[in-house]
């Protein structure tokens, strides 16, 4: 098996190097990762300028950009062979509920999403050193077992583990994202030239954190594992929407004299 590993805390970031110690006992791992930190950047995308690729000492590759153009330029031109699996992480902090909209660790993951097995977003709820390699042994046997598992093609596996030593995790449960009240007001300063700047606030409170949520998961001190998927089509809507649109639009060839 072949990995890439990746995450958006930048390649000098201990989780990455605690992940890639775990993975290396089970595949041959690469690691391209961003030369900054690049929390909250999703999937975008870098088109306005080149990037550049640094190999360091310890084997690491940076690129400054963002987490997925790291994964997007390793699997379509650095790499000599595809990797069988992307596994992003291990964050430096939570994933949880509506965080997934903005984690760069879950957009590194979803760019490889057409792997052979489901890519791993992997986050610590924390930052403590035994809760780091709790989270790396966590994802280690995740990944020794996806030869078990056949998902749709597309499903990343969003992974939250609770900042615990390992003995003191209450299992793992498969549970669905749950929500957050909306954001803090931005905070509002002056900078020394006497113009405002503005502080993006902390995240909004917990609303919908019941049991089978992630939330509730981590709370409890068990392992979070939420299946994403890239399409974000309201299917439960469709029908709806075309009443909404009604005859006289669905199914014209134009929209003159409307």
């Amino acid at each position: 098996m072949k990995i890439l590993i990746s995450n958006d805390d930048g390649v000098a970031a201990r989780g990455l190097s605690v992940l890639f110690s775990h993975l290396n006992t089970l595949a041959d791992c690469e690691v391209y990762a961003p030369d900054r930190n690049s929390s909250g950047l999703s999937s975008s995308i870098t088109l306005g300028r080149p990037l550049r690729v640094t190999k360091h000492s310890n084997g690491f590759n940076s690129i400054d950009g963002t987490p997925a153009d790291c994964v997007h330029l390793a699997v379509n031109t650095l790499l000599t062979e595809e990797p069988d699996i992307v596994v992003a992480g291990i964050n430096h902090g939570s994933n949880l509920g509506d965080d997934v909209l903005y984690s760069g660790t879950v957009g590194a993951a979803m760019e490889g999403r057409f792997m052979k097995n489901p890519a791993i977003a992997v986050s610590l709820s924390g930052s403590s050193e035994e809760g780091m390699q709790s989270a790396g042994k966590v994802v280690q046997d995740l990944v020794g077992r996806l030869k078990n598992i056949k998902l749709p093609l597309g499903t990343v596996l969003n992974v939250n583990v609770p900042d615990l030593p390992y003995g003191e995790i209450q299992g793992m449960e498969v549970t669905r994202l749950g929500h957050r009240e909306r954001a803090e007001k931005p905070v509002r300063q002056l900078d020394p030239r006497g113009k405002d700047v503005y502080w993006i606030a902390p995240v909004g409170k917990e609303r919908d954190a019941g049991e089978g949520t992630d939330f509730h998961a981590i709370a409890r001190g068990a392992v979070s594992i939420t299946p994403l998927q890239y399409d974000q089509t309201n299917h439960s809507t469709l029908s709806e929407v075309r009443e909404w649109l009604g005859r006289e639009w669905l199914g014209r060839e134009s929209l003159e004299g409307i």
